[in-house]
C-alpha cells in the first residue's frame, strides 16, 4: 500500500480513463491548477449535491485558471450517465483499479447498512500547476464544499 499524498509535495503522475471517450494523464495536465475529488458513487445523494455544486461553480474554477476533475470506482458508462443526467462541465475520471484512490490515501473501512464494506472516503485535494500538492480535505461533507475549494484556488492566485 502506497503512502498518502502530502500537502507541498510534488504529485506522482498516474493516467486514468475519462468521459468523452479520453484519457487524463496528471503530468499532462500540469500549467494550471487542478481539483481532483474523490467521491464513493454516482447518482447517490450525497455526491449528486456535490458535483451539483461544483458544475454550479465551474466558472468560477476557471476564471481562477483551474480544472476540475471528479474521481471514483464507477465505470465510464455510469460515468457518462451521471455527467449527463446533471450537465457537468468537467470530466469524470473511471479509477476502478483504485490507482489513483491508492495514492491519494483514500479507500478506507466504512459501515453501510451496518456491514463493513471498502469505499472512498469522500476528499478533495488541489494540485498547483507544478503539479505540487497545495490542500487536501478529507471526510468532506458535500454541502458549500466546492466554495470553501473555489475560496482556496483562488487565493493561491493571490500569492
Amino acid at each position: 500500500m502506497q503512502a498518502p499524498m502530502i500537502v507541498d509535495c510534488p504529485v506522482p503522475d498516474f493516467t486514468l480513463p475519462a468521459t468523452g471517450n479520453q484519457t487524463f494523464t496528471l503530468s499532462q495536465a500540469q500549467g494550471r491548477t487542478l481539483v481532483l475529488y474523490f467521491y464513493p458513487k454516482d447518482s447517490t445523494p450525497g455526491c449528486t449535491t456535490e458535483a451539483g455544486e461544483f458544475r454550479d461553480l465551474h466558472a468560477g474554477f476557471r476564471k481562477a485558471g483551474c480544472a476540475v476533475y471528479g474521481i471514483s470506482r464507477d465505470s465510464i458508462r455510469s460515468h457518462e450517465n451521471f455527467k449527463a443526467k446533471l450537465k457537468l462541465p468537467f470530466d469524470l475520471l473511471c479509477d476502478s483499479d483504485e490507482t489513483a484512490c491508492a495514492a491519494f490515501g483514500v479507500i478506507r473501512q466504512k459501515v453501510l447498512y451496518g456491514k463493513p464494506v471498502r469505499g472512498i472516503e469522500r476528499s478533495t485535494f488541489v494540485i498547483d500547476a507544478k503539479g505540487v500538492l497545495r490542500r487536501e480535505w478529507r471526510g468532506v461533507k458535500a454541502p458549500g464544499h466546492a466554495a470553501e475549494v473555489l475560496e482556496f484556488v483562488k487565493s493561491l492566485k493571490r500569492t
